[in-house]
This record gives structure tokens, C-alpha cells and sequence, in this order.
């Protein structure tokens, strides 16, 4: 593989999260199968949240090993575990709770820490006890991360022009973001492209023009930091709903609309 996308049209929200509930699930069961366990890296965000009701429910809830997986976050607010915009809050409550994960497998962001700069080395430590390597050198591979992309084309927390977009040694910075007024503790471009498998969500209308640019236009991550994620060695599959398909041209749809 060599990072290239490849760009599946779902009809609306509801088929892409069924899309995406399979190819979890099938992720899941081939590495446990080959490596005893998988490692994911989860997102926020809406288009996720129906992604995690549908693991949660039937048939993918009996279909994917769970005890074995090993549960991150590609992205945390600067809150609190309770607060209603953590990231954690939201797949707890979708996701970890109704499935049952043993909480020893599931590793949060610690976006309540008084520094952000603190949580972001101590989830960096944590990610190299979980899965090896030592911070600051190459980083271990995630079995599979998912991603979102904003109507601004930032993903996790890479935002448009941000200092985390020129990181090349850490695995996860805390990244101010002046637009929004706070920071983001996110994991960064060598971790995320090292990933085996990097699966993005897209959908809605307000998507279609930015996904058209990171896709079809000129190269320019920072501006697009969407643009900046293909895997070293890994797939690169993009899921978007026709409605933020809609200003694609067909040269950019790596498989048939489904």
C-alpha cells in the first residue's frame, strides 16, 4: 500500500456507520486473529457516535473481540472525562459501557490536567507502554485509526495552520488553537501515519467542498491538514455520505458508489 485513498460513497449517515461498523469489526477480528489483540485509535464528533451505537448493537456487538481490544483517542478536548464535550464522555457512553471493554484496556486522554503540554507526554508514555517504543523515535503502529475531517479541513486536532501540523518526533503535542480559544492534546502526523489502517468518516453537505479540495486539489496541508495523513504502509479509505460526496468528480472515487 503505499497511502493512496481509496473513496467509498455511502447513500446517507446511516449506511456509512453500517459501512464502517463492518470494516471495524472485520479490522478487529483479522488482528486479533494474527497479533492476539488490536489497538484503535477512536475519534469525536457526531458521525462517530452513530458508528459506536451501531458496534454496540446487534450483530457487531457479539462480532468483534473486545476483550482483546486495546482502546486510544486520536484527539481530546481540553475538559473533563464528564464533561459533555469530551470525546471520552461520548464513546463511553455509546461504545465502551454498553460493550463491556475492561477498563484496563481502555486508555483516555487526560484533557483535565492543569497542563495541557503534561497530559499530551503522559498519553505519549502511556501509547509506548501499551505498544511499545520509546517517545520520540519512530512510533508503534495502531491496527487501525478513525478520523473526521472539519468544514475547515483540520482532522483529530491538526488545525488549519496550528504548530502541531510541523511536528516530526513527538506522538502526541498539546496544540493551541487560537480560532477556538484553547488547546487540544492530539496525536500528531508520524504516529497517524504509521497507522495500519486509517478509516475517516465524512458526511453532510458542509462537508462537500472542503472534502472536494483535500481531495482533488492542490496539496497544501496547512491549510488542508487533512491532506497530511497517508499512511506509510497502510490503507487509507475514505467513507462519505452522497451529500458530502456531491462536488467530487468521479476520478476521485477509488470504488463504485454503494
Amino acid at each position: 500500500m503505499t497511502g493512496e485513498p481509496i473513496v467509498v460513497v455511502l447513500d446517507d449517515p446511516a449506511a456509512l456507520a453500517d459501512e464502517a461498523a463492518g470494516r471495524v469489526a472485520a479490522a478487529a477480528r483479522e488482528t486479533v486473529a494474527a497479533q492476539g489483540r488490536f489497538a484503535v485509535a477512536l475519534s469525536g464528533g457526531t458521525t462517530p457516535r452513530a458508528l459506536f451505537e451501531r458496534l454496540a448493537g446487534p450483530p457487531w456487538r457479539h462480532e468483534v473481540p473486545w476483550s482483546r481490544a486495546e482502546v486510544f483517542w486520536g484527539d481530546e478536548r481540553w475538559v473533563p472525562p464528564d464533561h459533555p464535550e469530551s470525546n471520552y464522555r461520548m464513546a463511553r457512553a455509546a461504545l465502551l459501557d454498553p460493550v463491556g471493554i475492561p477498563p484496563e484496556r481502555v486508555h483516555r486522554i487526560a484533557g483535565e490536567a492543569a497542563d495541557p503540554a503534561a497530559a499530551a507526554a503522559a498519553y505519549e508514555a502511556e501509547i509506548a507502554r501499551v505498544l511499545g517504543g520509546v517517545p520520540g523515535e519512530r512510533p508503534p503502529v495502531f491496527d487501525l485509526v478513525l478520523l473526521g475531517m472539519g468544514a475547515d479541513g483540520h482532522t483529530a486536532s491538526l488545525f488549519p495552520g496550528t504548530a502541531a501540523l510541523a511536528e516530526r518526533r513527538r506522538w502526541v503535542v498539546a496544540n493551541a488553537v487560537p480560532g477556538l480559544g484553547t488547546h487540544r492534546i492530539t496525536l500528531t502526523l508520524p504516529i497517524l501515519n504509521r497507522a495500519a489502517r486509517v478509516l475517516f468518516l465524512v458526511a453532510g453537505a458542509d462537508k462537500a467542498a472542503t472534502l472536494r479540495e483535500v481531495l482533488e486539489g492542490p496539496v497544501d496541508p496547512q491549510r488542508l491538514p487533512a491532506q497530511a495523513v497517508r499512511p506509510e504502509a497502510g490503507h487509507l479509505v475514505w467513507l462519505v455520505d452522497r451529500a458530502a460526496a456531491a462536488a467530487l468528480t468521479s476520478s476521485s472515487i477509488g470504488i463504485p458508489t454503494s
